[in-house]
This record gives C-alpha cells, structure tokens and sequence, in this order.
C-alpha cells in the first residue's frame, strides 16, 4: 500500500516513553506527526462527563459515573486528521493532575505513570465504522461512508483499565502493526 501523503501510525513504537516524548512532544500523535515530517497541533477540551455504554464497561465502571474527558481535534498543520475522546476514571485522572489541556512531556501516559498507573499493555481495536454528521464536517466526507475507529485500552500491570481512547482518523490513514514471533 502506497504511504504518500499518508499517516502512518505506528503502534510499533508509538507508546514507548523515548518515542513519546521525544523532542519535548506532548504524546504519541504529536511524536508521530513530528517524525512524519509533519506539523502536528492539538486543541483539548477537559471536562467530566459520563462515558458512552461501551467505554463504561470496557472501564468497569456504571454508565452514570463521572469520568475524566479529554475531547481532542489533531491537526496536521491546518488539516483535522484525527478526532480523539479519551475516557480516564476519576482517581487515576486526580493523581495524575490531567484536568489540564496541556498534560505535559509524554502526554497523560507519563503523567500516570508518574502517579503509580503506568500502562503496560494497550489493547487496541479497529473497525470501520459509517461517518455520522460530525466526522462529514470534520473531514470532508461524505456521511455514511467508512472510516476507521479505533479504541485504546490501556491496562496497568495488576490489569486495571485506566484510559479509553476513541480515535477516529481522518481519511489516508495507515495503520502499521509488529507482532514478535518468538
């Protein structure tokens, strides 16, 4: 598959801290973006909220508990290339200090760490999924038609999920996977 004028994300390396936060950068996507060649931006919006049915229960947690939510347009440049909601429950997003846009070097991956939540297995899983009204204006696209959803789940060592991503890319993503076979 041809990766010009492409994204590519690659889960490979994306979450490691050196790759995270190197050159100061403030994540995986703006690490990724940067190593790209890319001009990568971001615009968070923190409030708390209730997660949506599924992200409650990959959480553990009842629909109606609150939870720490980072809504985020990533840009490339000027171009929207990615919509992200990230879902934190609300112990692990106060010892974490994340209520706050900006989450530092690393992004809100170090920050838990930090506060005793680091993350050592990310499940993530993608589907396609039709575009509603708001990806369409987003992206430029037409509504109905397929794009990539894909949802991170980070667990800690004793197997806690402490953070629900839903990233949906914009059109010409693509994904890169590594798999060790010994």
């Amino acid at each position: 598959m041809s990766t010009k004028n492409a994204i590519v994300r690659d889960a490979t390396e994306r979450y490691l801290k050196e790759r995270r936060e190197s050159g100061e950068s403030r994540g995986a996507f703006e690490a990724e973006i940067k190593r790209l060649g890319g001009d990568p931006r971001v615009e968070t919006a923190v409030r708390r909220g209730s997660a949506p049915t599924e992200v409650a229960t990959i959480l553990g947690i009842s629909e109606t508990e609150e939870t720490v939510i980072r809504a985020r347009h990533m840009y490339d440049g000027d171009r929207l290339v990615q919509l992200a909601d990230s879902y934190v429950p609300l112990d692990v997003a106060d010892a974490a200090g994340i209520e706050t846009p900006d989450s530092g070097r690393g992004g809100i991956i170090s920050r838990m760490a930090e506060a005793g939540f680091a993350q050592t297995e990310v499940i993530e899983e993608v589907v396609q999924y039709p575009v509603t009204q708001v990806e369409a204006d987003a992206f430029g696209v037409e509504i109905g038609s397929l794009l990539m959803q894909i949802t991170h789940i980070a667990h800690t060592a004793d197997g806690r999920v402490v953070e629900v991503t839903v990233h949906r890319p914009g059109p010409n993503w693509v994904l890169r996977f590594s798999t060790p076979l010994s």
